[in-house]
This record gives structure tokens, C-alpha cells and sequence, in this order.
């Protein structure tokens, strides 16, 4: 069956590129909220079109009132899922070619969400169709799903586990290779002074945010772990509002925690107010599990590269749907092409997605 869903993808591949130009010509910048269109109505417009296209592909769709979306095969009370999003950030300026045109020169589509994320999470979707076309028989039902706000605070997703329940077991298709089991904790920190202590505070500033290490040495909060590396300090923003203030965002290993950041912080300035404004936890599974050996072994199949499972500084769905891990789509040493100028990714790395994407929501479907 292995071989039959490989060949699948190629006899299909034609189709998945031309279905992902239409979508990546989509404007999905998050623009202003309006009637039926929470993230506005550009992004409304790539969920509608992505859900008439699995229509068309013969399987079943749900839109749940614009914040998300999903297409599934297959029956039963559980279900494993790929989600990935189809919000795009600010296009910025570089551009070699509009990048809402799914330009493509050698073999290389350029556009804006290209990579990130409406070429993997299609992918993902001619995966599934593959296995519906093979008659492929699930243990559990296959969901792909297509979220709306990845990229400006999961309030997609919140909507989602509101009305849904979460997948046994899944991935995101929106980080890197090979499988991604632990994600590091992102938490915002907020360091707050007064206008009467102006002095002192910018002086703090200077000390520990302009001159200081991105270890997050001066806040005592310099943690090392040996699986997910150096704690980072990073995306600094100094506000003036009534009183000064400077925010920043911890990315963080399992080796400490979130009360423990606030803690440390709050014993090295003592003077000024520490607080916590958002937070996701650390990510982390177990190497030797059914889902991470699952998807290292589709890898390993499809590329013969060493899919020794790893961690990632990034951060994905996976901090909120319980149960995913990141999972591709980006090679090894392949970096800093999305959310950048002439964001890309080539015909072939689609091609090749599709077939892991596809061998791994077949076994997975299966069941341990």
C-alpha cells in the first residue's frame, strides 16, 4: 500500500501544484474584522476557496463560522489531524515579483505563504485525497485542517477546541524536518517603571536590555538545557504610555518555568513592576512514542535522510491543539524563507511533502 499511495501523489501531483497557486494568489493578510469575516475578509475568502476545493476532491467540509475550517475521510469517534493555517503576515518590501502571484521560475514557486503555510497544509490535503482515491479503510477519521489566525494569536484555534474536540494524535506541517518533539515555552514579560524614576529606569534599559546578552544573563535567567538548548531573549519593544515600560518575549526550554522566569526577573529588578502577559508551556513528547516513531520512520521512507527526532526555538499550533507535534515542511538547511521577501519553495519539496504527509496520516490513521 506504501508504493501504491507514493505513485498516487505523483499521478495527482499536477493538479495539487495548480490548486496551490490558486490559493497562494490569495491576499490573506489579516485585515478589519467584518460580517462573517472575524480576520477579514481576505482571509475568508483562501478558507471558502480551500473548502470548495475539497469539496471538489469528494470529501467532506465543515467551516465553523469562519475562524477555521476542515476537510475529512474516513469514520469514527476519534480522529488524527493535520492543521495547518492559511493567514499570511505583512507582504513587506524586496519582492522580485508580486507575491500574491504565484510566480514560478526553475521549478521555484515564489509568493507570499508559499511555505507558510497554504503550500504544505494543501499538500496535506492531496495527501488525504490520495487515500480517498485509493479507498484507503481508517481505523479513525483523517481531518485537515485549515486555520484562519496562526500568525496573529491562535484565536482560530481557541474558537476550534470550543466546538470540536481535539485529535487522538496529529502534526502541524508548519515548522521543520525531521519530527519536532519538544517546542520550547514563549512567555511576553512586561517591566514596568514610573515617570518619577525615569532616570533609573532607562538606565536599567540600557544595562540589561541594549548591552546585555540574549541569554537573559543580567534577568538571572541564563538556563541551558542539553535537548533544547540556551534560553533566548529577543523582539524587545519599549513603550511609553502614562509610565515606561519595555516587553519582551522569553523563549524558553523545559527546564524551567514560567513562575520561575517571573521570579528570577522580578529578584534582578527589584525596582520596577515584572508581570507575565502571555504564555505558552514548553512542548515536549516522548521520543520512543507511536506518533513522533511514526512520522520518523514516513521521513525516513520517503527522503532515506536521518529522521532522528528534534526541538525546535520555534512556535506552532502545537502549544495550543493537545496531541501534534511540527512536523516539516522545511528541509534541512533550508532557513529564513518564510515571513521573508520572495518567500519560496520549490516544486519538487512540495511533491515530496505530499507523499510524507500522505504515508503519515495512513499509518497514523491505522492506530497504534
Amino acid at each position: 500500500m506504501e508504493n501504491r499511495i507514493l505513485n498516487e501523489i505523483d499521478t495527482i501531483s499536477k493538479d495539487m501544484i495548480e490548486s496551490i497557486i490558486d490559493i497562494v494568489k490569495i491576499d490573506s493578510v489579516k485585515s478589519q474584522a467584518s460580517l462573517n469575516a472575524p480576520f477579514g475578509e481576505g482571509i475568508k475568502e483562501a478558507l471558502e476557496k480551500t473548502l470548495e476545493l475539497a469539496a471538489s476532491l469528494g470529501l467532506k467540509t465543515k467551516n465553523i463560522d469562519n475562524y477555521i475550517g476542515y476537510a475529512s475521510y474516513g469514520q469514527g469517534a476519534e480522529y488524527v489531524c493535520a492543521i495547518g493555517h492559511l493567514d499570511v503576515v505583512p507582504v513587506g518590501v524586496g519582492w522580485k515579483q508580486p507575491p500574491f502571484s504565484g510566480y514560478i521560475e526553475n521549478d521555484i514557486i515564489y509568493s507570499r505563504g508559499i511555505l507558510d503555510n497554504k503550500g504544505p497544509i494543501i499538500s496535506c490535503l492531496f495527501a488525504l485525497y490520495a487515500l480517498k482515491r485509493l479507498k484507503v479503510k481508517l481505523k479513525h477519521e483523517v481531518r485537515v485542517i485549515f486555520g484562519c489566525d496562526e500568525e496573529s494569536g491562535f484565536k482560530d484555534l481557541t474558537y476550534y477546541l470550543e466546538k470540536e474536540k481535539p485529535p487522538i494524535m496529529g502534526f502541524t506541517p508548519d515548522c521543520k524536518y525531521p519530527v519536532v518533539y519538544g517546542e520550547r515555552g514563549r512567555a511576553v514579560i512586561e517591566i514596568k517603571g514610573k515617570k518619577e524614576n525615569m532616570k533609573e529606569f532607562f538606565n536599567f534599559i540600557n544595562e540589561f536590555i541594549l548591552n546585555a546578552k540574549s541569554n537573559g544573563e543580567r534577568l538571572n535567567i541564563n538556563v541551558t538545557d542539553k535537548e533544547f538548548g540556551t534560553l533566548e531573549v529577543r523582539n524587545y519593544k519599549i513603550i511609553y504610555d502614562e509610565n515606561p515600560s519595555v516587553q519582551f518575549s522569553v523563549s524558553y526550554p523545559a527546564a524551567i518555568t514560567k513562575n520561575e522566569i517571573l521570579k528570577k526577573i522580578k529578584e534582578a529588578v527589584s525596582s520596577f513592576e515584572v508581570s507575565c502577559l502571555k504564555n505558552f508551556n514548553p512542548v515536549k513528547f516522548n521520543k520512543e512514542c507511536f506518533l513522533v516513531n511514526t512520522l520518523k520512520n514516513t521521513y525516513e521512507k520517503v527522503t532515506g535522510l536521518d529522521g532522528t527526532p528534534v526541538t525546535t526555538t520555534g512556535g506552532t499550533y502545537a502549544k495550543l491543539m493537545p496531541n501534534i507535534v511540527p512536523f516539516g515542511p522545511s528541509f534541512p538547511g533550508q532557513k529564513g524563507i518564510g515571513h521573508n521577501p520572495n518567500e519560496w519553495m520549490s516544486i519538487e519539496d512540495i511533491i515530496t511533502n505530499a507523499k510524507i504527509y500522505a504515508l503519515s496520516l495512513y499509518h497514523l490513521s491505522k492506530g497504534e
